[in-house]
């Protein structure tokens, strides 16, 4: 069984919205990593509690971080972006973990365009090419199917969009003008909704959407500091 963490950066405004894009992340790893990789992402916690005072259950949440951190003001601004810099560098030190990104950029985008369903059904597509051509890290076992575990979202709206892809998922032919109807037939179950706050893996995959984010659109604080 491969496991995908979603969470997003932006959002799925196109009226009004402060944000250009819309960012959605996976991070995919294999259930017997699961546990190592857990082990792996506790030690960092505890080399940034060494370091720089941050406690192992205070959620690393990148963006309030930077700029509306609460009862992490008392560590300087300049060390949570140091947090943040090593957080990703500890995510590309590890091979058992692929990240699937979508970033919707929602300039001259028609009115009735759909944001969230735009960026859910192109992270749920490459979730699923993926799983059927076994092509993530990791051990290889014939029959393995995968499951979602996103951050609080639009429940109702995602577990419809995914169970609509079961039945009907139409996908551009690259051989004819017409469509394949692509169900999707190695996710299983609803998605399983996890709180960022108790989940190392929800606050990874938070950092990973929101330092993608920067790279498209840094702030001025990350432009200050080559963030």
């Amino acid at each position: 069984m491969y496991l995908m963490y979603v969470d997003e950066s932006g959002d799925i405004g196109l009226t009004g919205s402060p944000t250009r894009y819309f960012v959605l992340t996976g991070l995919v790893l294999h259930e017997l990593r699961w546990r190592q990789t857990l082990d792996e992402l506790i030690a960092f916690r505890r080399e940034q509690k060494t370091d720089f005072g941050l406690k192992l259950r205070e959620e690393i949440h990148a963006s309030p971080m930077l700029s509306k951190p609460g009862g992490l003001v008392r560590i300087p601004k300049h060390q949570r972006l140091e947090i943040l810099r090593r957080y990703a560098d500890k995510l590309a030190s590890m091979p058992d973990l692929s990240l699937i990104c979508v970033v919707v950029d929602k300039t001259n985008k028609p009115a009735t365009y759909d944001v969230f369903d735009a960026a859910w059904k192109a992270l749920i597509q490459r979730f699923e090419n993926t799983l059927a051509h076994r092509n993530f890290p990791g051990p290889r076992n014939p029959d393995d199917m995968g499951m979602l575990f996103p951050d609080r979202s639009d429940e109702k709206k995602l577990n419809a969009l995914l169970r609509r892809m079961r039945a009907f998922n139409p996908v551009p032919s690259q051989q004819t003008s017409g469509y394949r109807n692509l169900q999707i037939r190695t996710i299983i179950e609803d998605p399983n909704y996890r709180d960022s706050s108790h989940s190392y893996f929800i606050q990874s995959v938070d950092v990973t959407a929101f330092l993608l984010y920067q790279h498209l659109a840094p702030s001025a604080y990350m432009k200050k500091k080559s963030g």
